[in-house]
């Protein structure tokens, strides 16, 4: 099997096309997500601290000096960041807890049983009869 036809077999399988669909649709909800923590619950949480902003918090390695810029730690954005992801941990296990609650309550639900074949039926219906008689 030649090379091209080993990588089309390959690629047009379906868990790789499954793969490649959540993951473009996981960059969106990533975008979203981090919308949703930088313009929502960040700037509450900003007020709620006092307005400490910890994006400008830095450790100086070295100054500036003429006209190279100054060498930082920025271990202030390393807070926000880890703030963020803490975040956008937490609303994803929300989403995935009522995912799996909302699957466990179909799953607990009683089925009907099947009706029973028409034979079956008919049978019960013939027995009824003859009892009736009798």
């Amino acid at each position: 099997m030649s090379l091209m036809k080993e990588f089309k077999a390959f690629a047009l399988k379906g868990n790789v096309i499954d793969m490649a669909v959540g993951i473009v649709i996981g960059v969106a909800f990533g975008k979203i997500v981090t919308s949703l923590v930088a313009d929502v619950i960040m700037p509450p949480i900003g007020v709620l601290l006092g307005g400490i902003d910890f994006s400008n918090l830095v450790i100086i390695v070295k100054h500036a000096v003429g006209d190279t810029p100054a060498v930082t730690i920025n271990y202030g954005k390393f807070i926000n960041t880890i703030i963020e992801f803490l975040i956008v941990a937490f609303s994803i296990f929300l989403v995935v807890k009522g995912i799996n609650s909302a699957k466990k309550k179909e799953e607990a639900a009683p089925k009907a049983p099947p009706a029973p074949p028409k034979q079956e039926v008919l049978l019960e219906e013939i027995r009824d009869l003859l009892k009736s008689k009798s």
